[in-house]
Parts: structure tokens; sequence; C-alpha cells
């Protein structure tokens, strides 16, 4: 069996059978947005550490059409996610809105570099899944706004493997490294990494807890 067909089995048996969340990705690809986002059961592994954390305040950096944001929102915590394309978050207010979460989400809109130092208040929960260029640049903002105790989660920093390829100069592939290395320099952060298969292929994410809490 394929690695696409066991999430298929797992996500038959574990996931609500939900419109809502096939509307979201049905809008997204008739905008013509790019088909990013995190799978359902990634979806729902987001939605279980928000609640495992009692989160009360969610930071998602990198919106899309809101799919994610809508796993998050599900969790019960308020979420700000920053998308830096104006029609992007259009979408994704349109999709949060119908979904029935809209007054939990706020959308920033505009470059994460200049609209997350701004952002007020502290975080329980972080989720990064922006331009993998800048990755290590939303960890060292998100950090400063992120509570003790907070988890940061990371995404797409596997690559198919490329990670762990000095040879591989391609600037997602060195975006991931920068962030592995600024995670493991970091004392605040207690981390570690996971692998992943599926539909998305092969990936995975960083998982880092802020140490104090």
């Amino acid at each position: 069996m394929s690695e696409a067909a066991v999430d298929a089995y797992l996500a038959d048996h574990l996931l609500p059978r939900e419109d809502v969340f096939e509307d979201v990705l049905q809008a997204a690809r008739e905008a013509g947005l790019p088909a990013a986002d995190v799978s359902p059961l990634q979806g729902r592994l987001l939605e279980l550490l928000a609640r495992m954390q009692r989160a009360e305040r969610i930071l998602e950096v990198g919106t899309l059409a809101g799919y994610s944001t809508l796993w998050l929102a599900r969790s019960g915590a308020r979420v700000v996610t920053l998308e830096i394309d104006p029609r992007h978050a259009e979408v994704a207010r349109a999709n949060l809105d119908r979904a029935g979460v809209g007054d939990a989400v706020e959308i920033v809109v505009g470059p994460a570099l200049e609209t997350l130092p701004g952002v007020g208040g502290r975080f329980d929960l972080v989720f990064i899944d922006a331009d993998k260029q800048r990755s290590a640049d939303y960890l060292a903002l998100a950090l400063e706004k992120a509570r003790p105790g907070a988890l940061i989660v990371v995404d797409n920093v596997v690559r198919g493997g490329a990670l762990a390829d000095p040879d591989d100069d391609e600037p997602r592939v060195v975006g991931s490294r920068r962030v592995v290395e600024a995670i493991a320099a970091e004392p605040r952060l207690l981390a570690t990494g996971l692998q992943t298969v599926g539909v998305k292929g092969w990936d995975g994410m960083l998982l880092a807890l802020v140490r104090g809490g």
C-alpha cells in the first residue's frame, strides 16, 4: 500500500466527515491558490497540540486559505494569523467566516517580518508555515511573543531528505537548515524533529517548547 493510502485509511477512521474542511480546500483551488495546505491528519495534529497546551491564544505565520487556521481555531483558542498576500487573506476570511470561526480569528495582512513585531500579547502556541527561506527569522520574532511553556511548531523542514544534504543549496532547504540550527543554538528551547510521510510526501516538522513553563 502507498503512504497516501495509509493516510486515507487513518483519516477515514479518525477524522470527522465535515464538509467545512473540504469547502475550504475547494475555495482555495477555485481561487487559484497553491496547494500547500497541511494534510487533514496534520491539521488534526495541530488541533490536538493546541488542546493539549490548553492554548488560549495561537499565532500562525502563513494563512493561505485558512485550512490550518480552521483546525487551530477548532481547539477553542483565539488565533492571530499573518498573511502576506491580500488575495489569500480575502479567501481565508471568507472561508473562516463560512466555517463559523471568523470571530475567533484575526488576519493580519502584510509581510510577517514587518507585522509580527506589532502584534500584541503573548501566545501559547505558534505555528510557522510560511516561506521557508525566512523560517529562522519568523522564529526569532515569534519567540519574543511566546509565553514560557508555549509550543512552537515549524512545518516543512525535511524537504524530501534534502535537509541533511550539505550540497543542496536550494533556498528553501537552506532556510530549513537555518531554522534547525537556530533552534539548536537557542537555550530557551527544548526541541525535537519529526519526519512524516503520506499525501504530503516525505517531509517533517520541528516542535520546540519554550522553557520556563
